[in-house]
């Protein structure tokens, strides 16, 4: 993949956000809000100027997209917060960030610092906000932003539900060409899962120096979370990687790492090497694919989501081969599922 490649895709118009807005201390990064389409956020005011008793608060996902710190947007995972939201009756705020090579690290990390602290003040949204259930989740860049703004004992504090990086990419010190030779290739799938190359290895060096300034330590765990303490991290984080994806073992090696279980080795090939069943995930009895541990009111969760690219749940997903299409949309709409399960006790 080049950077001419990456273009934007087009959202259903029937997942457009509730609400767009922004705050003083980030003019000019707007954040996109999703009511389940059951819910009556914006009652009118009444004659009087009395306002009809506010519903019920809910359970609340902030959400943060990918792009490499250097493209992408809020709206790129529309369809997943709109469909998150409806079906686990929450409320999501997808959050912005500026993008290198204008806003290098750790400018995205500080831009979330300000941000989650200003939905939480805002008197307009907070009520909506069930403070004993939010959590947080983040695609590629946008995972590792979960991790690293929640190292923050202001944010960690508010994510009384979970983190939950998505295909993360979480640790700079392996470099892209042998992060590439860690994931698995399997031929007979075909379109863009059988391809030889891993469709980021391109790219990768280009981002990196964009958002990663020169000489800065790639070890720093507020840039590279799998180096971060288990003890400044939330208390329940779900790790979740993919199988044809160069940032799958890192993802892996993190989970393992948090849970203080063997780090694979780089050595050690994600996943398995025959394909899975189309549309299906592993999620009993196979820990090369999922597992758990738990210590006092603490869990470290692990998910490697079978035969899947980099970026299979979003929408640029629709210009790949149908096959590819087809089972990475069954396999994103289980994983919604089971995340708001997890997150939110349903």
């Amino acid at each position: 993949m080049a950077l001419r490649d990456w273009q934007p895709g087009q959202n259903p118009p029937e997942t457009e956000p509730s609400i767009i807005k922004t705050y003083e201390s980030r003019p000019q990064l707007p954040i996109r809000i999703f009511f389940p389409e059951s819910y009556r956020y914006d009652d009118p005011v009444g004659s009087e100027g009395t306002r009809p008793p506010l519903p019920l608060p809910l359970p609340t996902l902030f959400t943060i997209h990918g792009g490499g710190f250097v493209v992408g947007d809020p709206s790129d995972n529309d369809a997943w917060n709109y469909i998150f939201s409806n079906l686990h009756n929450a409320l999501v705020i997808a959050l912005n960030y500026a993008k290198a090579p204008r806003s290098p690290f750790p400018g995205a990390v500080s831009d979330l610092e300000a941000l989650i602290p200003a939905v939480f003040a805002d008197p307009d949204l907070a009520p909506f906000v069930r403070q004993d259930k939010v959590g947080i989740a983040g695609f590629s860049a946008g995972g590792n932003l979960t991790l690293s703004v929640s190292e923050f004992p202001a944010i960690r504090e508010k994510i009384t539900a979970g983190v939950v990086p998505i295909y993360p990419v979480l640790d700079f010190s392996v470099p892209p060409k042998l992060k590439s030779e860690t994931r698995r290739y399997k031929p007979t799938l075909g379109g863009v899962r059988g391809a030889d190359k891993d469709l980021l290895l391109d790219i990768s060096e280009t981002f990196d120096k964009a958002y990663i300034p020169d000489g800065h330590d790639v070890r720093d765990p507020l840039l590279s979370p799998f180096f971060a303490d288990r003890n400044i991290l939330p208390r329940r984080i779900w790790v979740i990687g993919c199988e044809l994806d160069m940032l799958g073992h890192e993802a892996w090696r993190t989970a393992s790492r948090l849970a203080g279980r063997r780090v694979p080795g780089l050595g050690e090939r994600i996943g398995q090497e025959e394909p899975g069943k189309p549309g299906m995930l592993i999620t009993d009895g196979d820990e090369r694919f999922a597992w758990e541990e738990k210590s006092g009111d603490g869990e470290i969760r692990w998910l490697c989501v079978p035969d899947t690219v980099h970026g299979f749940d979003m929408k640029r997903a629709a210009s790949a081969d149908e096959a590819t299409r087809e089972d990475g949309y069954l396999k994103r709409d289980e994983i919604i599922r089971l995340a708001g399960e997890w997150l939110f006790g349903q």
